[in-house]
Parts: structure tokens; sequence; C-alpha cells
């Protein structure tokens, strides 16, 4: 399974929290990656206007408020599409067969629903309720930000 998703939302939270522009060193860091792999997340989230950086000034910063930024745009963003594809339907089922002949418009179905209920949840969820999780567990926990 792809990375980009889990580690363009936590660079994101990185990013809005900073009372600096961070960097990308300073993201693959708590990422636990690589620079470059956080720079190709930075390009698409920036290609989509998430992020923006500026010139003369080592790092980047959010363009949207946390609270106005979907899970679901980030993930369009990392993975260049709109549409959700979570699941591939393998591609030579046997038509002699009444399984065969049938599953692709059965599969089909069940998984464009299950794609939409999906979109329907990412839609739901922003940049600042994964912001809110990680507050309230520092406050159970009694631990400190990082950047504190």
């Amino acid at each position: 399974m792809d990375t980009r998703f889990s580690s363009a939302i936590h660079a994101l939270i990185l990013i809005a929290k900073s009372e600096k522009p961070m960097t990308s060193e300073d993201i693959a860091g708590s990422v636990g990656t690589n620079a470059s792999y956080i720079r190709k997340i930075i390009g698409s989230l920036k290609k989509k206007d998430i992020i923006e950086s500026h010139q003369g000034i080592s790092g980047y910063v959010l363009k949207l408020k946390a609270k106005d930024l979907t899970l679901l745009q980030i993930y369009q963003a990392v993975n260049e599409t709109e549409a959700i594809s979570l699941f591939d339907l393998h591609q030579n089922p046997n038509d002699q067969c009444i399984v065969g002949r049938h599953i692709k418009p059965v599969l089909t179905d069940m998984f464009m629903e299950m794609e939409e209920a999906v979109v329907l949840a990412l839609s739901g969820k922003t940049l600042a309720d994964c912001i809110g999780s990680i507050q309230k567990r520092l406050e159970a926990t009694g631990e400190k930000a990082c950047s504190e």
C-alpha cells in the first residue's frame, strides 16, 4: 500500500502547527523518510494550491486553513486524481464459467458503492480534525507537542 496520503497528512499537520516555515528535511525527520520523498509529496500539494513557499524563505506554509482542507482534497492531490480507486478487478475472467461471466458487473457495482462511501467519509474530515485528535491524545498523555 502507498504511504503518500498518510505522509501528506503528517507533513501538513507539521506545516499547520509550526510557527516557522517547515523544510522538507524537517518534515522528513518527523515522518521517518527521506527529504526527496517529501519533496515529491510537497510538489503535488503545491500544484493543488494547498501549500506554498516563498522565494528567499526556506520552507512551506499552508495556503488554506486547516478547517477548510478536507482529507479528500489531500488524497486527490497526492494521488493526482479526482477519482478514488481502491479496488482493481482482475482482467480475464472465464466467460464459460457462470461466476466468471457475472463477476465483473457485480464487483464493479459493489466497489463503486464502497468507493463512494470513502469519498463521503474523506470529504467529511478535515486537517483540523486530525490536529484536534492529536491534541486530545497529547492532553490525555500529558505529552508536549514537538515544537514546545
